[in-house]
């Protein structure tokens, strides 16, 4: 008789949608986590680059207040969401970026400018925004610029696929924005499908030409669907990147649709 197969009872890896790049950090930014994580880093128990089963998000805890909250996922090097906090006190921010340079550099910056209504999490962001953040918690949710991924084998890693779009609606307010920007075309226009093919978003822009004007056709035959630049998103290198390689840069902005609507 043949020995029974051997069965692997691991959980299959889940397709990551972040590499990491860069690891080195200079002396500057070891002393940015060492003198200020205490005051930027959010405590809970992590699991590799996941938060732990059962470690939910306070915002009491975490801001010693209760306000509203902005996420922002996969900030880098935390241009945006630092001058967000620091023009806007009267709402807390929290960045989840896994690049532990860029939470580094996030760090340094809001030590800087004495920002104290900004934590930081180093966390993947799809377990993150989908076990982590509560329900309905999020006034705002931010995702600039997320990985292109730009060959075609490897599309299935973006962030941005209708999993994210479902869990992104669960932790929203009712009414709450999801702003996104995209410099590659055909990853800005798949956010943008993505989330005209939720049925929990609605976008105020639907059908209508807020496209920059480049004349390009998208794959669904029409212009509309893209918002006017966020003017709470300050200028990046990775804007100033696509910009230098002549991409457009679009902005997808949808809005939560009330709960009690979809009932």
């Amino acid at each position: 008789m043949s020995a029974a197969p051997q069965v692997d009872s691991r959980p299959p890896t889940p397709t990551r949608s972040y590499t990491r790049r860069g690891g080195r950090m200079p002396q500057r930014h070891h002393r940015a986590l060492q003198n200020h994580s205490q005051a930027y880093l959010l405590d809970v128990p992590m699991d590799g680059t996941t938060v732990a089963a059962g470690a939910p998000f306070d915002q009491l805890a975490a801001f010693g207040r209760r306000a509203p909250l902005v996420v922002e996922v996969g900030g880098g090097a935390g241009d945006c969401i630092v001058a967000a906090a620091a023009a806007d006190p009267g709402r807390d921010f929290l960045g989840i970026e896994v690049w532990r340079p860029g939470i580094a550099q996030t760090v340094a910056k809001a030590a800087h400018a004495g920002v104290e209504n900004l934590r930081l999490l180093p966390a993947d962001a799809l377990p993150t925004v989908r076990d982590f953040l509560p329900a309905g918690a999020v006034d705002e949710l931010w995702t600039f610029f997320p990985d292109p991924w730009p060959k075609t084998k490897h599309h299935k890693r973006r962030l941005v696929q209708a999993e994210f779009a479902a869990v992104v609606a669960r932790v929203l307010v009712d009414g709450g924005s999801w702003r996104l920007a995209s410099d590659w075309a055909d990853y800005a226009w798949q956010i943008r499908d993505v989330v005209e093919g939720d049925p929990d978003f609605e976008n105020p822009y639907r059908g209508r030409l807020a496209d920059p004007g480049d004349g390009e056709v998208d794959p669904r035959g029409e212009h509309g669907g893209f918002a006017p630049r966020f003017d709470g998103r300050v200028m990046t290198r990775f804007e100033r990147k696509g910009l230098q390689a002549d991409r457009i840069i679009r902005d997808v902005h949808v809005r939560r649709i009330p709960r009690e609507r979809i009932q």
